[in-house]
């Protein structure tokens, strides 16, 4: 990869967007822009596309000439029973949201593209890797940061964006590129959220309106634990119980975890002294929905 250019982006005029399936076409794609200096912004997704991923595209496009998106339903990240068959696929709709945004490239390779027969390497970050979604959906992370070292080598880009309700996912990779030398800098963006604080998932789609209702609890019960932190809470155990106190409101939600975390090493922590996670996962209906804060005492 090639270092970022320096100086702010040309901001190029967005143009109609090409949509690629092979390697070498993404390749001879990039080292045109490269050839004339423009710099690469680069945001990975499943598809599914909500105004989150569009607000990577437009963060993007602030810091990059030119920005490429893919989609790709990444079997290597769900475990047996997941939903991998299931994760919802609106195509059409996804290339013309993503074209809107002002997205250059749309990557959408095959298995086969990202998966060549008789593949064997996978990519662990170990001590990251292992609590939170890893301790609930093992192997998770070995498929994510697989994939994403595989689509940068592609892709090659100057800038990775990322998103910041999967907190974790984030660290995991910003610590793989570090470890491997990758040249790419990691950005995260803040979590997209609907009006009344639900942040926003490909996985909403599953909520009908009744659960949709009771979703919202994530982010109210996370509400309260900001809260008692603001008024000097540094008791891990009792901003637990905050979020709990929240969701006995809500008796659809179904908890999966409530965690304070340090936010580097992921570890819990039992006393607030530095900056942590504050992460939670629970199921509404069929969907499993994760959210989270970061948290830094003055």
């Amino acid at each position: 990869m090639t270092p970022a250019a320096a100086g702010s982006p040309r901001r190029t005029r967005p143009g109609r967007m090409r949509r690629v399936r092979r390697v070498g076409q993404v390749r001879a794609a990039v080292a045109a822009w490269r050839s004339r200096g423009e710099s690469v912004g680069f945001v990975p997704t499943m598809g599914a596309i909500h105004p989150g991923h569009l607000s990577l595209i437009e963060r993007a496009r602030g810091t990059d000439d030119r920005v490429v998106a893919s989609i790709f339903v990444n079997p290597l990240q769900f475990g047996p029973g997941e939903d991998f068959r299931s994760y919802p696929r609106p195509v059409v709709r996804d290339r013309r949201m993503l074209a809107a945004a002002g997205t250059d490239l749309l990557w959408e390779p095959e298995v086969r593209d990202v998966y060549p027969p008789g593949d064997r390497t996978r990519v662990r970050v170990e001590g990251l890797s292992e609590g939170l979604e890893g301790a609930s959906r093992p192997g998770h992370f070995e498929g994510v940061a697989t994939v994403v070292l595989r689509l940068l080598h592609v892709v090659q880009p100057d800038t990775l964006w990322l998103g910041q309700k999967d907190a974790q996912q984030a660290r995991i990779l910003e610590q793989m590129v570090r470890d491997l030398h990758v040249p790419v800098r990691v950005r995260r963006a803040p979590t997209a959220r609907e009006s009344d604080g639900l942040a926003r998932s490909s996985r909403n789609a599953y909520l009908d309106a009744t659960q949709r209702a009771q979703a919202v609890a994530l982010a109210r019960g996370l509400a309260a634990a900001r809260s008692a932190l603001a008024g000097g809470e540094h008791s891990a155990e009792r901003l637990r119980r905050a979020i709990r106190a929240v969701w006995r409101s809500f008796p659809a939600v179904r908890e999966d975890y409530v965690a304070v975390v340090d936010a580097d090493t992921l570890e819990p922590v039992t006393r607030v002294r530095g900056r942590v996670l504050v992460a939670v996962a629970a199921r509404v209906g069929r969907a499993r929905l994760i959210d989270n804060f970061e948290w830094r005492p003055a």
